[in-house]
């Protein structure tokens, strides 16, 4: 068992620190408090590379496996978790049509998602469709005259929903099936018939948009049918697979961030005429936190791993992103504590941290689905 990152991926963390320090970290306070889309850092990760982490050079990308998205977004998420989220979110898109589209959908959609700048979503969530997605309404009817596929409904709650160039739906095509009759359809932004709502405002994450997509006799080529007829609420939960070690990621690199930010304050701050990091207390404070937070890393980098190996790894993603986004909550919440009045002022990170940790614990399955896929699991369901 082998435990130590390569010399690539090292070199990959120093760089993404770096970045994040001198790009991201500046902007994170204002893109909190407007809630506005940072096109400018997207722009600056597309050109880093990190957009295209995952996917083969031939299709735009930088190459690397989960294990590098991992140290990617963790270290984003140090500073700022919605920029993670973002970059975190949008992969989902072109590593879906890797592994299930079609040559010429591969070459058309995916350069633009991996190094073009194009933010890509994918939109699953229904308001009565959300841990339950077999109750999605959303339908794609195919015309035979004109050999395009009709969507009619409304998709919620989805991250990157306003910004996205690309859509990835997931609507019934035979709807007397249930799930097994769910496909996925790639719709264009500028689709005619197709529009996005109400963009949400939220408790954390602010920079990330989270919007309502509607489709009123959206009419879209069946060449944009991705994988088979039917076989959309496979594609959708194996990319939730991968999209919850993303979040893993997230609240591995909240946590991290936090962690920092308390050990730093209670070096500096002085009560009782000495540092508080001094008071055994406090002392014992950060020994829980750095403890559970490595215990997460290991989860989070397993679950990477046994999916970059192309191994089984649905439970080990349900058990690193529930471990990792209950200890992002865990630990921002005693290094607030630590900070005392302090930290609940927005002058100081933690308030920030505090809230943004919050929705690691509910999208992309919430803390309560994720234990039902790892009971189910080891129970043999």
């Amino acid at each position: 068992m082998d435990f130590k990152l390569t010399d690539g991926q090292e070199m990959l963390k120093r760089v993404v620190r770096q970045f994040t320090e001198e790009e991201i970290e500046p902007l994170a306070a204002e893109i909190d408090r407007t809630g506005r889309f940072p096109a400018e850092t997207f722009e600056k990760m597309t050109k880093l590379g990190l957009t295209g982490i995952g996917i083969p050079e031939e299709y735009g990308g930088s190459g690397g496996t989960d294990i590098e998205k991992v140290i990617a977004v963790s270290e984003i998420a140090r500073k700022c978790a919605a920029s993670a989220a973002i970059l975190s979110i949008h992969s989902i898109f072109p590593h879906v049509l890797l592994q299930y589209g079609t040559e010429e959908q591969k070459k058309k959609y995916i350069p633009p998602a991996a190094s073009g700048g194009m933010v890509g979503a994918f939109a699953l969530t229904e308001p009565d469709a959300g841990s339950d997605a077999g109750a999605a309404k959303t339908t794609a009817v195919l015309d035979e005259s004109t050999n395009e596929y009709v969507l009619n409904g409304t998709k919620c709650f989805i991250s990157g929903g306003s910004q996205a160039g690309a859509v990835l739906v997931f609507a019934l095509t035979e709807p007397e099936k249930g799930t097994k009759g769910m496909s996925c359809i790639l719709v264009e932004k500028g689709t005619p018939g197709f529009t996005s709502g109400k963009v949400e405002e939220k408790m954390g994450i602010h920079a990330s948009d989270t919007a309502e997509l509607i489709f009123d006799n959206c009419r879209v080529p069946k060449g944009n049918l991705i994988g088979p007829e039917g076989k959309g609420f496979h594609i959708a939960m194996s990319a939730l697979d991968g999209a919850r070690i993303g979040v893993g990621a997230q609240a591995l690199g909240i946590a991290d961030g936090a962690l920092e930010e308390a050990i730093r304050y209670a070096k500096e701050r002085v009560q009782f005429g000495k540092p508080i990091s001094r008071l055994q207390g406090i002392q014992w404070y950060i020994a829980d936190m750095a403890t559970k937070t490595e215990a997460a890393r290991w989860l989070v980098y397993e679950s990477a791993w046994l999916r970059a190996e192309g191994r089984p790894h649905t439970m080990e993603a349900a058990m690193a992103k529930l471990n990792a986004s209950e200890n992002a909550r865990y630990v921002t919440n005693l290094a607030l504590q630590i900070h005392g009045g302090y930290g609940y002022m927005k002058d100081y990170p933690l308030e920030r941290m505090y809230r943004d940790a919050k929705i690691t614990e509910i999208y992309e399955g919430t803390s309560e689905i994720h234990k039902v896929v790892i009971s189910r699991a080891l129970l043999g369901r």
